[in-house]
């Protein structure tokens, strides 16, 4: 369930060897307010709602199990309590101009949405239907995600749960929720905090330290060790995370490390490294009894917090109540830059789309599906279909809402292409040619328009010689033959002619070999130019002659080290045809769940990129870890008519199930980036 990364061990050895003398010799900050007791005397959790026209007149907003939550002015002083259930955990996030409160009711067994104004002095319910949790909760932290702004809730659990909910509006301006990732860990966690900018997710689990995750639900879910309990600089417990961000210098996590008494301060900057503790302090006495979450922010909040605030749940015996400390104060007694209020800005991400279908998931589990083609119908083009792989199995037909019209268990077919107009007994056909990694060999289909159903057309087993058959692109040439090109895992790129035999069936001829460094997998041939592209995953996009008798060097269009938009593997490829020439080039940047666009015409120029997100009314996750795409310029019906765009979805997480294939119309793809 986890790795430990090296710097977390190295962090771990450097303890065992001395480092943990700085948890003794801590500095010592004393508390600049404390809030009145809660009404009920329990305390959970604690968030601070800011006023961004008056800072100084900024909430405090307190857990108060049974009473709520419970505000306080920074003088300490209670104003009022918004009903929300036995409230364990808190959270906040700015919606819409106002603070939006994420509220974890244990009794009610759900997550609660309220927005509170500042002029009124009102909170206000934003949940359009009960979000309901299975278990019983323990905490709750927002995240804002840096893709495409999407708000999530990620709600911890008694027995390790830890579920992540996107938060998307309804017609009706509130906020529904659909559980997009469920993790769990191996005992119970309480506390979590997120950093929007970095779209770090860190987790505190009770029985084994801190944990940092990427909060992106598309991302791999394989967490990294921070800091470790009684191995690490944690003397037991954690009881509460909260984020400082001052800028890239002054960027900092703070964890309560309520056993020995103190506070640890890790520099998100260096890996979450440790750089000392620090005490709460009324005279000689520990100010904090029993510490139950924290929260920090370090934009100003009047004279006294110029550098912002870290805020304390005391959960102590008799009553129970929130201490505001000085982010200054902790600052200068550990020697750490404050910063700015202005914090880190997230780091500009691609443009967005939607999915509007998704296919049926595959029946095998793991990485099953694979690659997809599109046939479009130019009679009827609602009635085009997508026929796709299953590696671990064989071919799919889908029909354009995504329901499979055909499984063909022929073996594992990594790679799938067709071409129409291929002449074989007499009449045009529509001829589909996958690769076979169970046979070693081509795969040769049929499709038939009216049914939309294959048929096998391959005379006997058409062997490939190669490792294992792997990538697969057709090519219909200038003189009417057509290709199938095949690439091994060793680099060798091999092309076949497909020839007609007089019973109907098909054979495939080697014509010509063309070898690359190092594994290649995508490909498509540009029937009208003669161009074929290969995508070489960890080095680049080529551009090569497709005819038998061409024999000129491939050109790179893109490699990896010089294009930060491209992180390895570059996997699928599609091609979008305009008319004289023109159009784009789609190629699958699996390391950033990424789609690069270039131009068809002149040096393949690049264009931009874009990701697939997640649309949480239609109920769509997004798209990531993506193998093989197909793109088509064809219309294919009422709200395709420019075409569309799909691809393997390798994480289905929206609920999780087997991977899948999604499909994005090209107008939007085209809408986000200007194309024409």
């Amino acid at each position: 369930m986890t790795h430990l990364r090296a710097s977390a061990a190295v962090g771990v050895l450097a303890f065992l060897l001395g480092a943990g003398s700085a948890l003794a010799q801590g500095a010592a900050v004393a508390p600049v307010a404390s809030t009145a007791p809660t009404v009920e005397g329990g305390a959970n959790g604690v968030a601070l709602l800011r006023n961004p026209a008056a800072p100084e007149k900024s909430l405090i907003a307190a857990t108060g199990e049974g009473g709520g939550l419970e505000l306080y002015g920074l003088d300490g002083q209670r104003v009022g309590a918004i009903a929300g259930g036995e409230v364990y955990g808190v959270d906040v996030r700015e919606h819409e101009g106002k603070p939006l409160l994420a509220l974890l009711d244990r009794k009610g067994g759900r997550l609660r949405l309220a927005a509170y104004d500042f002029a009124t002095g009102q909170a206000t319910g934003l949940d359009a239907k009960p979000l309901t949790l299975d278990y019983a909760g323990e905490g709750v932290c927002l995240h804002r995600g840096a893709r495409d702004g999407s708000l999530y809730a990620f709600t911890l659990g008694v027995a390790g749960q830890m579920d992540q909910w996107l938060l998307f509006p309804t017609a009706d301006g509130k906020l529904d929720g659909r559980i997009v990732r469920r993790l769990h860990l191996s005992s119970e966690a309480k506390y979590c905090v997120s950093d929007d900018a970095t779209g770090a997710l860190y987790v505190a689990q009770e029985a084994v330290g801190v944990w940092r995750y990427d909060a992106d639900p598309e991302a791999e879910a394989v967490p990294t060790l921070v800091d470790a309990n009684r191995l690490g600089q944690i003397a037991g417990e954690v009881a509460g995370l909260a984020l400082i961000d001052g800028g890239p210098s002054a960027r900092f996590l703070v964890a309560a490390n309520a056993t020995a008494g103190g506070y640890n301060v890790y520099d998100r900057a260096q890996d979450d490294a440790f750089v000392g503790t620090f005490r709460i302090q009324a005279g000689d006495q520990n100010a904090v009894e029993n510490p139950s979450g924290l929260f920090a922010l370090r934009n100003p909040l009047g004279e006294r917090l110029l550098a912002g605030s870290l805020l304390v749940a005391d959960d102590r015996k008799s009553g129970a109540n929130m201490k505001v400390v000085s982010w200054a104060d902790v600052a200068a007694g550990l020697k750490l830059a404050t910063g700015d209020a202005a914090g880190s800005k997230p780091a500009k991400g691609f443009a967005t789309v939607q999915p509007t279908m998704e296919t049926r998931p595959v029946d095998h589990d793991g990485d099953a599906a694979d690659d997809p083609a599109i046939w479009a119908n130019p009679a009827d083009p609602a009635k085009s279909a997508i026929i796709a792989t299953d590696k671990k199995g064989g071919l799919l037909v889908y029909d354009l809402s995504g329901q499979p019209l055909q499984y063909l268990a022929d073996g594992k077919m990594n790679n799938v292409d067709l071409r129409a107009g291929f002449k074989l007994a007499g009449r045009e056909t529509i001829l589909v040619a996958a690769s076979d990694r169970t046979h070693k060999s081509i795969a040769l289909y049929t499709l038939d328009p009216a049914t939309r159903q294959l048929t096998s057309v391959a005379d006997g087993v058409q062997a490939t010689g190669l490792s294992d058959p792997y990538g697969l692109c057709m090519y219909r040439g200038r003189k009417g033959a057509t290709y199938v090109f095949v690439g091994d895992p060793d680099g060798l790129v091999r092309q076949w002619k497909l020839v007609a035999q007089a019973n109907g069936k098909v054979r495939a001829v080697p014509v010509r070999d063309v070898k690359f460094d190092t594994q290649t997998e995508g490909c498509v041939a540009d029937d009208e130019t003669g161009a074929l592209y290969v995508a070489e995953e960890d080095v680049a996009l080529w551009k090569l002659g497709a005819e038998p008798t061409d024999r000129k060097e491939p050109k790179a269009i893109d490699r990896v080290a010089s294009n930060p938009a491209l992180k390895d593997d570059l996997e699928g490829i599609g091609l979008y045809r305009q008319a004289g020439g023109k159009g784009y080039l789609v190629v699958s940047s699996q390391g950033n769940n990424s789609y690069a666009v270039y131009r068809r015409e002149g040096d393949n120029a690049y264009v931009g990129s874009f990701s697939v997100t997640a649309d949480g009314a239609k109920g769509i996750d997004g798209i990531s870890e993506t193998d093989g795409l197909d793109v088509t310029s064809a219309s294919l019906g009422a709200g395709l008519e420019d075409g569309a765009f799909v691809a393997q979805d390798g994480r289905n997480v929206f609920p999780p199930e087997h991977q899948n294939f999604k499909l994005v119309p090209w107008s939007a793809i085209a809408g986000v980036l200007g194309l024409k």
